[in-house]
């Protein structure tokens, strides 16, 4: 635990899938409580201190109640997965967050009409970039492109909030695979990180905001990057781990909220929708 960012990619990207999963390695705890009870063994107790205080050390400050009141610009993110089959209750649900600004990752063609007519009502500025759309109640300005990846999978948007421009990224990183021949596949998705992440350091406006689906955790090294440039709203005035994939049972964040330049006030997720992610929401003080 202690040692995680020194284990290394060199064969099935190790390191990153350790620190994926990085908060499930408390389970090693219980684990060994386990076998020293069963053991009847002072000593063995005694040791099994050392990963425990390791593990609290490196999450225990995660459980304090970050959050307060007091933000300017209310973020949703979204990942709507292009399966999903109830766009239109995802869209509604949305709708009714109270966000200012909504970006949605991994749209479907036939869904797009379905989003754009629900958000509509609430928002009506939008932008639709491939499987990328941004919904504000506030103006956008410079909607283009950002080339991640040969197709689009990221847009960058000057919103107009009555404090001020905030430059708005939304992103969706390369997928990721557990594979018995070849491990964690990342390349992809870090050749994507480290793109958006030459964009941002680019960024002229004193204030950013990237979210979107990363397919990865912000323990993750290999995507310092773009993670070192940026705070994490949830780690900063969130409430746990806020864990996002999958839906039905979260084990990890991949969807994130990240900021520079701003003061992230609260961070949470949202219901489940038709999606196989959770939402996420952050709300800003600009």
């Amino acid at each position: 635990m202690a040692l995680n960012t020194r284990v290394p990619n060199g064969f099935g990207n190790l390191g990153s899938l350790l620190q994926t999963v990085l908060p499930w390695t408390g389970l090693s705890v219980v684990a060994l409580s386990a076998a020293a009870v069963a053991r009847r063994s002072a000593l063995a107790g005694v040791a099994v201190l050392v990963p425990a205080v390791t593990w609290c050390s490196l999450f225990a400050g995660t459980f304090l109640d970050k959050q307060s009141g007091g933000g300017d610009l209310v973020v949703v993110g979204h990942n709507v997965h292009e399966g999903n089959r109830d766009p239109r209750g995802t869209a509604r649900a949305l709708s009714a967050a109270g966000a200012d600004v909504v970006a949605l990752e991994e749209l479907s063609r036939p869904a797009v009409v379905t989003y754009e007519r629900e958000l509509a009502r609430t928002y009506p500025y939008s932008a639709v970039r491939g499987g990328i759309g941004l919904w504000s109640k506030h103006p956008l300005q410079a909607v283009e492109p950002v080339e991640i990846m040969p197709w689009t999978r990221a847009l960058r948007a000057t919103v107009d909030t009555p404090k001020g421009p905030v430059a708005l990224y939304a992103a969706h990183l390369a997928s990721v695979r557990v594979l018995p021949s070849s491990g964690f596949t990342t390349e992809r998705r870090n050749e994507a990180a480290a793109k958006l992440a030459d964009a941002v350091r680019a960024e002229r406006l004193a204030r950013v905001v990237v979210v979107g689906d990363f397919n990865g955790t912000t323990d993750d090294s290999a995507l310092s990057p773009l993670t070192s440039q940026l705070r994490s709203a949830q780690q900063e005035a969130g409430a746990g781990f806020g864990f996002t994939w999958p839906a039905s049972f979260p084990v990890v964040r991949l969807d994130q909220i990240m900021v520079k330049g701003v003061t992230p006030v609260s961070s949470w997720t949202l219901p489940a929708t038709g999606s196989d992610h959770l939402p996420v929401a952050a709300s800003l003080r600009l």
